[in-house]
């Protein structure tokens, strides 16, 4: 295969992936999750269920995600051999390949056997991880591609180690920050905290049941925004010599910036359902954006720093 095609199958995987987690967080906030009873891969004792909203949301979802497996094989098996010199291409692949498989296998689980909070919100992280791969996969393959690289050589000022630390503490905490976000979610408690920011009109309510988890999720996400702040500002005026991190400290402000404001968004649409959904979706694909962004600028500072040797 040419790098091209390499190029455009990666995008078709990322493209598909994120239709998949898109799928799943309509799935949970539709309550749709068991609409095709206690059966997989069937629904209802069928393979094409009869037409209900609830059982196609369900079943949609599951054709995505097995479509996102059957493009995460096809691009390990592609990249591990047409992309041989490029180790991290290979490892985004099989990353991907891996996470779509653990998702989906706790999936599964999920619908043949209830499964606590706690778990499904694990199930949430998995996928989280596999889109970040996909998206690592594509951004890489495209940076490549354009750069003309054949080989991890890099040829830019190294990152100070300062930023390269917090950028990966950054990456880190964030996902710390969605497996909160998908427990609030998984336990029903949106509604612990009445208005935004305060909370039921304090700055710190008593801390107990839904208003505890919630109010959590909050601190969280404000010390969030402020890491990403810190790391934007860090990118944008002291990283002058990489305009690739520059553009994508900016990216991650912004992102974090709307994941914030469509997380009071979800707050003050709760009892709309029709706004509700968006607000909700867009919350949760805005942090997938955020988490997979800052997955891609731990691996650059990684491979900048190691030209420091």
């Amino acid at each position: 295969m040419t790098m091209n095609q390499l190029k455009w199958l990666s995008y078709a995987t990322c493209l598909i992936m994120f239709l998949a987690l898109l799928g799943g967080a309509i799935v949970t906030k539709t309550g749709s999750g068991l609409e095709c009873g206690n059966e997989w891969p069937l629904c209802h004792g069928k393979l094409v269920p009869a037409y209900t909203l609830g059982s196609m949301i369900e079943y949609t979802h599951r054709l995505f995600s097995g479509l996102a497996g059957l493009l995460s094989l096809a691009s390990a098996v592609a990249f591990w051999r047409y992309a041989r010199k490029r180790r991290d291409l290979r490892v985004y692949s099989i990353l991907t390949l891996l996470f779509v498989v653990v998702q989906a296998g706790m999936g599964a689980l999920a619908v043949v056997k209830s499964q606590s909070a706690a778990v499904m919100a694990l199930h949430m992280g998995f996928s989280l991880i596999a889109f970040a791969s996909a998206l690592m996969l594509a951004l890489g393959t495209k940076r490549m591609q354009d750069a003309g690289e054949h080989d991890n050589r890099v040829t830019r000022v190294p990152v100070s180690p300062v930023f390269r630390n917090l950028t990966w503490i950054t990456a880190l905490y964030s996902y710390i920050v969605v497996y909160i976000g998908a427990y609030v979610s998984h336990t029903s408690s949106q509604g612990g905290c009445f208005g935004w920011p305060l909370c039921n009109g304090e700055w710190v309510p008593e801390l107990s049941g839904g208003v505890g988890i919630v109010f959590m999720h909050r601190i969280a996400a404000m010390l969030l925004f402020v890491m990403t702040a810190v790391l934007g500002h860090l990118a944008f005026w002291k990283h002058k010599d990489h305009p690739e991190l520059r553009t994508l400290g900016v990216c991650a402000v912004l992102l974090c910036l709307m994941q914030v404001l469509s997380g009071a968004a979800v707050v003050y649409t709760l009892y709309n359902e029709r706004l509700y959904i968006f607000a909700a979706l867009a919350h949760i694909l805005l942090i997938a954006g955020l988490f997979g962004v800052l997955c891609y600028m731990s691996v650059r500072v990684w491979q900048l720093g190691r030209s420091e040797k």
